[in-house]
This record gives C-alpha cells, sequence and structure tokens, in this order.
C-alpha cells in the first residue's frame, strides 16, 4: 500500500483528531468546527446523536468550507418527505438555521459559492442562497438521472447516473470552456449501484460507492487515486474498518480533510 493510500485510510478511518492536553483556545475552535462534538478514536461514531443523526433518515452531511456552517439531509420517517437541515456557528454556539425541502443530494463547491443539486444549483447570496438554476442543456437532460454531482476547485464535475445503469461521468474545463461529459472508465463503473460520487478540492482522488463481487456484502466505499497521466487509479476498497455488510453510501470529507461524513 502506497503512502498516499495510507494517509487516506488514516484519515477515513479517524473521525477526529486526539486534542489531548490542548487548552480552552483550542477546545472551543474543536466546538466550532464540529457542532460541539466529543473527540472520538479511530471507531466510526454516529454523528451529533439526538441533533443530526435521529430516528428519521439522516444523510448527506456537509460542511461549508469555512467550517461554519454545516447542512443535511433528512427524510421524515412519518411523512416520507425530504428536507435539507442547515446549521450555523453564531455568538459562539451551532444553531439551527434554516430548513427546506430538498433537491437531489446537495454538496457545495470548494469556494463555498455553489450548492450543486444534481442537474440543479444555487449560488451564495448576502443573505443565503438564490432560487434554484439548471446547469444548462449539457446537463438538465431527461435521459439522465443526476442525483449528486460534485466539484473540485478547477471546475471539474463528477456526477452519477441512475437511468443509464448507475453510472459515473465526468466534466473538466480546458481553455476555460466547460467539457462535454464522458464516462468513466471500467475501473470505476463496475458492480452495481454505482453512485454517489465525492471529488476532492484539489481533484486528487474520487470517492463512491458501489456493490462489487470484492466487498462486503451491501454497497462499499472505494476510492480511485488520480494518476500523472490525468487517468484513474483502480478502484480500492477502503475495508473492514469502513465498509460493514451492511451499505455504506455518500460518503463526504470535511474541508479540513480530518472528518469523512457518511
Amino acid at each position: 500500500m502506497n503512502q498516499r493510500i495510507k494517509r487516506l485510510a488514516l484519515m477515513l478511518t479517524s473521525l477526529l483528531l486526539s486534542f489531548q492536553g490542548q487548552g480552552a483556545t483550542e477546545k472551543q475552535t474543536i466546538n466550532q468546527m464540529y457542532l460541539g462534538e466529543a473527540t472520538p478514536g479511530s471507531t466510526p461514531k454516529m454523528f451529533a446523536p439526538g441533533r443530526v443523526s435521529t430516528e428519521h433518515r439522516d444523510y448527506s452531511g456537509f460542511f461549508s468550507p469555512d467550517m461554519s456552517e454545516f447542512y443535511f439531509t433528512r427524510r421524515m420517517r412519518d411523512t416520507g418527505k425530504w428536507f435539507l437541515i442547515t446549521y450555523k456557528f453564531k455568538k459562539g454556539e451551532w444553531q439551527h438555521a434554516e430548513t427546506r425541502p430538498r433537491v437531489w443530494r446537495p454538496l457545495i463547491s470548494p469556494d463555498g459559492q455553489t450548492m450543486h443539486l444534481g442537474r440543479l444549483y444555487m449560488t451564495r447570496t448576502q443573505d443565503g442562497w438564490s432560487q434554484v438554476e439548471s446547469l444548462g442543456p449539457m446537463f438538465d437532460r431527461d435521459d439522465w438521472g443526476i442525483m449528486r454531482l460534485t466539484s473540485s476547485a478547477d471546475g471539474t464535475y463528477v456526477f452519477d447516473d441512475y437511468k443509464n445503469g448507475d453510472i459515473l461521468r465526468i466534466s473538466t474545463i480546458k481553455d476555460g470552456k466547460r467539457q462535454p461529459p464522458k464516462l468513466l472508465g471500467t475501473n470505476i463503473n463496475s458492480g452495481k449501484y454505482t453512485a454517489h460520487p465525492f471529488i476532492a478540492a484539489d481533484g486528487s482522488y474520487l470517492i463512491w460507492d458501489s456493490q462489487k463481487t470484492d466487498g462486503f456484502g451491501d454497497k462499499d466505499l472505494y476510492v480511485s487515486f488520480l494518476r500523472e497521466d490525468g487517468s484513474w487509479g483502480n478502484a480500492i476498497n477502503l475495508g473492514a474498518n469502513i465498509n460493514t455488510n451492511g451499505g455504506e453510501t455518500g460518503a463526504y470529507v470535511t474541508p479540513d480533510n480530518k472528518v469523512p461524513v457518511l
């Protein structure tokens, strides 16, 4: 296992770094960054039980790039309706800020100015977020089923498509222009139910979920690293510390590269 894989494996198994012996200022910073949660060890734990993790179906948690906002989606157990819930760090504490209807699987761009909503998006305004808009005809196609679209800092898009066999596509920027989406290779588009990609801000790795023959039973999380020649490496199962015989889906890594949210 090369050093890059070792570093990512460590990051994905350690939900938070250990801050033992640090002073009050550092502890306040930890509380600000992670909704005030206690620092766990290397075993994955339920995040913010009772507030974020509840009896409802809670998914797709993510922070703004400055770590001052936290978003997640919730499907109500009684009504089946989906919502996007926002917490913001204000006056020294995390406060519930907004609940709005969910649109697909949202993620914020690395610059914090765009919230991607599948083939749709919102832009940041002084008062919050704009109205929902379309990414345009290159993506707004009835024959594509985009649930989650993720972007890197250079504008690369990676997104899934449940209408065409559960596959991932990629769209890059070349000479300042958006390139038509292309299928990723069979090293990534193999197995069943391939979906919910997350690309690192620097574009160096891609995480997604899929059910493959080398898995632990249901959907597992996989990673692929971008090679020097611009191609994507083989799919690497993230292993038994992360994957189980249940379904692991919708992975995301916080902007500080320390906390995975599943």
